[in-house]
């Protein structure tokens, strides 16, 4: 792993640990065993570093969800594999999921960040459209079917964390969404 990596690596366990405000660039710099100097010299700014994050994530999961869709499959069991593919990245990569949950709205990402992410979901939106021309998806604005969509992942990814999670629960939780959104 170069220094890089080591900064962002840190970065991502002390942000998720301690929170983005609480979290300052020295504490970073003694993680990654590194001087603040070095970080500097690879991120301007604390901000620049957490985009770095940011758009290591959604590369990250762009790579995974470009694995999803398949025109040939039913639009149901395209979202279905999505749904399910997304709960399983975040789940297994739980340190992206306490930074991601940090960020909702947040100010600190931007637009060229948020650019990537929304390069991430291209996939899903393309579902959205071809559901809504196949009369499959109500036709509603994507923004809004992807914030209820993204509502609803987030909050399921809070709920498993707690001790009494159903594992069977997801399934019930696919299904309740795509009965949110049919037609």
């Amino acid at each position: 792993m170069n220094k890089k990596e080591t900064i962002l690596k840190a970065a991502l366990a002390l942000l998720v640990e301690n929170g983005i405000h609480a979290t300052p660039v020295s504490a970073i710099a003694k993680k990654a065993n590194t001087g603040m100097g070095t970080i500097y010299n690879y991120f301007e700014s604390k901000e620049a570093l957490i985009n770095a994050i940011y758009v290591a994530i959604k590369e990250e999961e762009k790579k995974v969800l470009d694995t999803v869709f398949n025109n040939d499959l039913p639009v149901k069991i395209q979202f279905e594999k999505y749904y399910t593919i997304v709960i399983e990245f975040f789940t297994k990569n739980k340190l992206y999921f306490g930074f991601m949950d940090q960020l909702q709205a947040s100010p600190i990402i931007t637009n060229e960040s948020k650019s990537v992410g929304y390069n991430a979901i291209e996939g899903a939106i393309s579902l959205l459209i071809k559901g809504k021309n196949e009369h499959i998806i109500k036709n509603i604005d994507n923004d809004e079917l992807l914030q209820f969509i993204g509502g609803s992942i987030l909050s399921y990814l809070r709920w498993i964390n707690l001790p009494d999670h159903n594992n069977k629960s997801l399934k019930n939780q696919i299904t309740l969404v795509w009965d949110a959104i049919k037609e």
